[in-house]
């Protein structure tokens, strides 16, 4: 059976800028979450001590983008040959985890007081304080993340931020029910509210996660039409063994047995045919999918039995930087 690889590689870009943004936006979330921490020590609001919760993860997947940043920018090595850029997946997956025990907390804190027959006392005033000091810090480190690259690493810090500034934002409605009626139950209210908003998220950041760890599918690409643009490829006539999946986030890969035309080449003949095969198969994946990292290997209908193999051509395709 003859056998020709074809090999398509790229790698991320603007990693190192990514990293000086997240380290930003990391250094004035530490700062919210200290404000966060000393307001519901003070005031004993269950809003601000779930906001504050919300905070903690946000450090920490901030925390683990800038470490992921930093990782991707190592290259493989002889025992690592896809690099480190997994270990932001399984980062992503315990902030995860951390996010839903937070809001599970806070939404039995927040049952019971709502059967409290005297909810605690909140003060309004120290509410709103701490409530727009926190949303003044997150609206700060959106506005340093929207100038990254736009990656899912800095677009999920991103998400991370923005439920966090959401979550000032039912703080200080909160406080302004407090202030102006008086009522004792808007802060506990308020609470359930941020636990609405981080259960979708959570959940979709878990599904994500296994998605990539259980080697699926990048999202939004359809396999399907990955193996028909394969067989639009002149002198392809099948498809077969095609795996397209995703190393971290940033990086989707394809593998794929290409069958050609019986004409296209003898046993140990016409590289320069297997070549050309493999270099517009590669360029589809390439320009179509942003699958730059691909391993195609030829086959040919009357060898396909055989034991002999013929030593591979030599194919350089030429990596293009892809936009995130």
């Amino acid at each position: 059976m003859g056998h020709d690889h074809g090999h398509g590689h790229g790698h991320g870009h603007g990693a190192g800028a990514d990293g000086r943004r997240l380290t930003i936006a990391l250094v004035v979330t530490a700062l919210v979450l200290v404000s966060g921490a000393i307001g519901a020590w003070i005031t004993g609001s269950l809003s601000l001590l779930a906001d504050l919760g919300h905070q903690v993860t946000d450090v920490a997947a901030l925390v683990t983008a800038v470490v992921a940043a930093r990782l991707a920018q190592r290259p493989p090595s002889a025992r690592r040959t896809f690099g480190l850029g997994r270990s932001e997946v399984l980062g992503a997956a315990v902030n995860a985890l951390a996010l839903l025990a937070v809001t599970v907390w806070v939404a039995v804190e927040a049952v019971e007081r709502l059967l409290a027959d005297t909810p605690p006392e909140v003060p309004g005033l120290a509410l709103l304080v701490f409530g727009a000091v926190g949303l003044v810090g997150n609206l700060i480190s959106l506005a340093v993340l929207s100038g990254g690259s736009g990656s899912l690493n800095v677009r999920g810090a991103a998400l991370h931020v923005l439920g966090d500034a959401l979550g000032s934002v039912a703080v200080m409605v909160a406080a302004g029910v407090l202030l102006l009626t008086g009522w004792p139950y808007a802060d506990v209210v308020a609470s359930l509210v941020i636990v609405a908003i981080l259960v979708p998220r959570t959940v979709a950041l878990l599904s994500t996660t296994a998605h990539v760890l259980l080697e699926g599918a990048p999202a939004g690409m359809d396999v399907e039409e990955v193996r028909a643009a394969l067989l639009a490829v002149p002198g392809v006539r099948e498809v077969h063994d095609l795996h397209v999946w995703v190393i971290s986030d940033r990086t989707p890969a394809a593998s794929a047995h290409l069958v050609v035309d019986d004409g296209t080449t003898s046993h140990c003949e016409g590289r320069s045919d297997h070549g050309s095969v493999l270099d517009r198969a590669a360029a589809a994946l390439r320009d179509r999918f942003g699958l730059e990292h691909s391993t195609l290997q030829i086959e040919t209908p009357e060898h396909a039995d055989h034991e002999e193999h013929c030593a591979p051509p030599a194919v350089n395709h030429p990596v293009t930087p892809r936009q995130s």
